[in-house]
Protein backbone atom coordinates (compact mmCIF):
# COMPACT_ATOMS: atom_id res chain seq x y z
CA UNK A 1 0.00 0.00 0.00
CA UNK A 2 1.26 3.46 -0.77
CA UNK A 3 1.96 5.74 2.13
CA UNK A 4 0.14 9.05 2.42
CA UNK A 5 -2.26 8.46 -0.44
CA UNK A 6 -4.51 11.43 -1.07
CA UNK A 7 -8.06 10.93 -2.30
CA UNK A 8 -10.47 13.65 -3.38
CA UNK A 9 -14.25 13.28 -3.13
CA UNK A 10 -16.41 15.71 -5.09
CA UNK A 11 -19.97 15.29 -3.81
CA UNK A 12 -22.60 17.79 -2.69
CA UNK A 13 -24.18 15.37 -0.18
CA UNK A 14 -22.58 16.00 3.23
CA UNK A 15 -23.85 12.65 4.55
CA UNK A 16 -22.18 10.82 1.65
CA UNK A 17 -18.95 12.72 2.35
CA UNK A 18 -19.05 11.63 6.01
CA UNK A 19 -19.78 7.99 5.13
CA UNK A 20 -16.91 7.99 2.62
CA UNK A 21 -14.58 9.58 5.17
CA UNK A 22 -15.54 6.98 7.80
CA UNK A 23 -15.02 4.10 5.35
CA UNK A 24 -11.62 5.47 4.39
CA UNK A 25 -10.56 5.78 8.03
CA UNK A 26 -11.66 2.18 8.65
CA UNK A 27 -9.71 0.89 5.64
CA UNK A 28 -6.51 2.84 6.31
CA UNK A 29 -6.12 5.63 8.84
CA UNK A 30 -3.13 7.07 6.97
CA UNK A 31 -5.16 8.02 3.92
CA UNK A 32 -6.00 11.68 3.46
CA UNK A 33 -9.26 12.94 1.99
CA UNK A 34 -10.06 16.27 0.39
CA UNK A 35 -13.68 17.13 -0.31
CA UNK A 36 -15.56 19.62 -2.44
CA UNK A 37 -19.29 20.18 -2.88
CA UNK A 38 -19.29 20.60 -6.68
CA UNK A 39 -17.06 20.61 -9.73
CA UNK A 40 -16.38 24.33 -9.63
CA UNK A 41 -15.23 24.18 -6.00
CA UNK A 42 -13.15 21.10 -6.83
CA UNK A 43 -11.32 22.94 -9.63
CA UNK A 44 -10.51 25.74 -7.17
CA UNK A 45 -9.16 23.22 -4.63
CA UNK A 46 -7.05 21.49 -7.28
CA UNK A 47 -5.61 24.72 -8.64
CA UNK A 48 -4.51 25.75 -5.13
CA UNK A 49 -3.25 22.31 -4.05
CA UNK A 50 0.42 21.68 -3.33
CA UNK A 51 -0.13 17.94 -3.81
CA UNK A 52 -2.46 16.44 -6.37
CA UNK A 53 -4.71 13.54 -5.34
CA UNK A 54 -3.99 9.94 -6.30
CA UNK A 55 -7.68 9.45 -7.15
CA UNK A 56 -10.68 11.70 -7.66
CA UNK A 57 -14.15 10.34 -6.86
CA UNK A 58 -16.89 12.46 -8.40
CA UNK A 59 -20.68 12.45 -8.16
CA UNK A 60 -22.62 13.21 -11.35
CA UNK A 61 -25.49 15.33 -10.02
CA UNK A 62 -24.28 18.45 -8.23
CA UNK A 63 -25.20 22.15 -8.27
CA UNK A 64 -23.08 24.78 -10.08
CA UNK A 65 -20.92 22.25 -11.96
CA UNK A 66 -21.89 18.59 -12.21
CA UNK A 67 -19.64 15.58 -12.57
CA UNK A 68 -19.70 15.39 -16.37
CA UNK A 69 -18.60 18.99 -16.82
CA UNK A 70 -15.94 18.60 -14.11
CA UNK A 71 -14.62 15.47 -15.83
CA UNK A 72 -14.43 17.32 -19.17
CA UNK A 73 -12.58 20.23 -17.52
CA UNK A 74 -9.89 18.19 -15.79
CA UNK A 75 -9.27 15.96 -18.80
CA UNK A 76 -8.50 19.17 -20.77
CA UNK A 77 -6.07 20.45 -18.12
CA UNK A 78 -2.51 19.21 -18.62
CA UNK A 79 -1.58 19.15 -14.93
CA UNK A 80 -4.76 17.23 -13.97
CA UNK A 81 -5.61 14.99 -16.92
CA UNK A 82 -3.63 11.97 -15.71
CA UNK A 83 -5.31 11.73 -12.29
CA UNK A 84 -7.62 8.68 -12.30
CA UNK A 85 -11.25 9.78 -12.00
CA UNK A 86 -13.82 7.38 -10.57
CA UNK A 87 -17.47 8.25 -10.98
CA UNK A 88 -19.16 7.70 -7.59
CA UNK A 89 -22.88 8.23 -7.94
CA UNK A 90 -26.34 6.85 -7.23
CA UNK A 91 -26.90 6.36 -10.97
CA UNK A 92 -26.56 2.97 -12.60
CA UNK A 93 -27.77 4.22 -15.98
CA UNK A 94 -25.81 2.52 -18.81
CA UNK A 95 -25.79 5.82 -20.74
CA UNK A 96 -24.06 7.55 -17.79
CA UNK A 97 -21.53 4.72 -17.59
CA UNK A 98 -20.75 4.92 -21.32
CA UNK A 99 -20.60 8.72 -21.41
CA UNK A 100 -18.23 9.04 -18.45
CA UNK A 101 -15.91 6.33 -19.83
CA UNK A 102 -15.84 8.21 -23.17
CA UNK A 103 -14.79 11.33 -21.29
CA UNK A 104 -11.93 9.54 -19.54
CA UNK A 105 -13.25 8.15 -16.24
CA UNK A 106 -11.34 5.01 -15.23
CA UNK A 107 -14.26 3.48 -13.36
CA UNK A 108 -17.94 3.93 -12.58
CA UNK A 109 -19.18 2.96 -9.12
CA UNK A 110 -22.80 3.08 -8.05
CA UNK A 111 -22.82 4.15 -4.40
CA UNK A 112 -23.13 0.98 -2.32
CA UNK A 113 -26.18 0.59 -0.10
CA UNK A 114 -24.09 -0.80 2.74
CA UNK A 115 -21.11 0.70 4.57
CA UNK A 116 -19.27 -2.64 4.48
CA UNK A 117 -19.52 -2.71 0.66
CA UNK A 118 -17.92 0.73 0.43
CA UNK A 119 -15.13 -0.37 2.77
CA UNK A 120 -14.50 -3.49 0.67
CA UNK A 121 -14.40 -1.44 -2.54
CA UNK A 122 -11.93 1.08 -1.09
CA UNK A 123 -9.74 -1.67 0.34
CA UNK A 124 -9.55 -3.38 -3.05
CA UNK A 125 -8.80 -0.11 -4.84
CA UNK A 126 -6.05 0.93 -2.46
CA UNK A 127 -4.38 -2.49 -2.43
CA UNK A 128 -4.37 -2.53 -6.23
CA UNK A 129 -2.38 0.72 -6.38
CA UNK A 130 1.15 -0.08 -7.63
CA UNK A 131 3.98 0.78 -5.25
Amino acid sequence: MLQNQLLFLVDDDIDDQEIFKSALAKVDGDLELLTAANGSEALDVLSAANTLPDYIFVDLNMPRMGGLQFLKEIKQTDSLKNIPVIIYTTSSNPHDVARTKELGAVSFVTKPARFSELCSYLQTLIKSQPV
